[in-house]
């Protein structure tokens, strides 16, 4: 029996119920990451004993699930739209929305889904929005190829302001700080093709380069997408 199936135990002195108990968890992500979580924790925020919250909730994994499942109530538009890319598109954009907001579901994303009712929804959403486009095999191996280049966007952003925060350097201090170390090695010739993106590329910032890698991935899942026959 999952954690959305078990009933919950009758009322007490100190009102409990899984919502709260979610809702306390989430807080204390939001303030100090996963680390920040434990069912002890979470207790003493809601003036509860530990022991209490194993009437709802059986081990931390439930209760990451649970937090997950919250989370991705606020993926879900309130409509969808009607063309494929533009549906998947703002799910994703959604998506790394919540991790800005929320930057410890960055550690939750791309392990095995979670099967509340809002997460559930987001699947049926993005499972909808290829319907009829092509076979299911083809439909899901573009939704895992979607889903793989958002969450490693999204966890590669994170470990980019989780650093910044470390070392108290911004990506423009610690590049002028690395600056001749790499410019030392970039003039010994070694790495060519290194160099040539440092002095010629352009610098984006990572909402930009988000939405153009997004929009790459969607290219390559159009060409694969074929109407099956009638």
């Amino acid at each position: 029996m999952t954690v959305w199936d078990r009933p919950e135990p009758p009322t007490r002195p100190v009102p409990l119920d899984r919502e709260r108990i979610v809702a306390a968890a989430v807080a204390l992500a939001d303030e100090g990451g996963l680390e920040a979580v434990s069912v002890r924790k979470v207790a003493a925020r809601l003036n509860a004993g530990p022991m209490r919250l194993y009437g709802y909730i059986s081990t931390k994994q439930e209760l990451f699930d649970l937090m997950v499942d919250e989370v991705q109530a606020e993926i879900l538009p309130e409509e969808q739209p009607d063309d494929w890319r533009e549906a998947l598109r703002v799910l994703a954009h959604r998506t790394r929305q919540a991790a800005l907001r929320h930057e410890w579901l960055a550690d939750l994303l791309g392990g095995r889904p979670t099967l509340g009712p809002h997460g559930l929804a987001v699947t049926e959403a993005t499972l909808a929005a290829l319907d009829g486009l092509a076979d299911i095999d083809t439909v899901m191996r573009a939704v895992e190829t979607v889903s793989a280049y958002v969450t490693g966007a999204i966890r590669r952003e994170i470990a980019n302001l989780r650093a910044e925060r470390a070392t108290g350097l911004s990506k423009l201090d610690w590049q002028r700080a690395s600056g001749p170390h790499v410019t030392s090695m970039l003039a010994s010739g070694r790495f060519p093709a290194l160099a040539k993106a440092v002095y010629d590329g352009t610098d984006v910032d990572a909402e930009t380069s988000f939405a153009t890698g997004l929009d790459w991935v969607l290219d390559a899942v159009a060409a694969k997408l074929t109407r099956p026959p009638a």
